[in-house]
């Protein structure tokens, strides 16, 4: 089995793609009743994320994506960590998608000399929230979010990651 998992940059070939992996998880894997027109965010990825000190990536197993995560440029050195999902086959040790594309994007930040990383997830993720912990975020209340962190009606359980 080929096990290789490639990261990279996000351009407009992938957009697709994308859209069908997340709205697959959120909708089926855990029934969040979130349509793709929720999240303007995934019909103008380069606008919301290629900017600043934003990027967007994709996780790639033979040229088909299978995990993403995303940073959005907060202002004041911060980044808000997003749309970091990966297809279910894909998660755990074997493929190591997760962390592959954690450190992605702590390592944009921290290359950009950013103070911190902050996210918002839902209550059901419970492995993502195991995942993040492990991976040295803490936890924090809504009150501890900067003031542009764009809270999504979904996210209830939030996180930072300091640089």
């Amino acid at each position: 089995m080929n096990t290789d998992i490639v990261v990279k940059e996000y351009c407009s070939e992938y957009q697709s793609q994308i859209i069908d992996l997340i709205l697959h998880i959120q909708q089926n894997e855990y029934n969040i009743p979130i349509s793709k027109d929720d999240q303007p965010d995934l019909l103008d990825i380069e606008i919301f994320y290629q900017k600043n000190n934003g990027n967007i990536w994709v996780a790639l197993h033979n040229d088909r994506v299978v995990g993403t995560v995303a940073l959005l440029d907060i202002e004041n050195d911060q980044v808000a960590l997003r749309k970091m999902f990966v297809a279910q086959n894909y998660r755990g040790k074997i493929f190591n998608t997760s962390s592959l594309l954690l450190n992605t994007a702590i390592d944009w930040a921290k290359k950009r000399k950013m103070q911190g990383i902050y996210l918002g997830t839902t209550l059901q993720f419970v492995a993502a929230h195991r995942f993040y912990e492990k991976n040295g975020f803490q936890s924090i209340t809504l009150e501890d979010l900067p003031a542009k962190f764009p809270v999504m009606k979904v996210d209830k359980k939030f996180y930072k990651y300091t640089i």
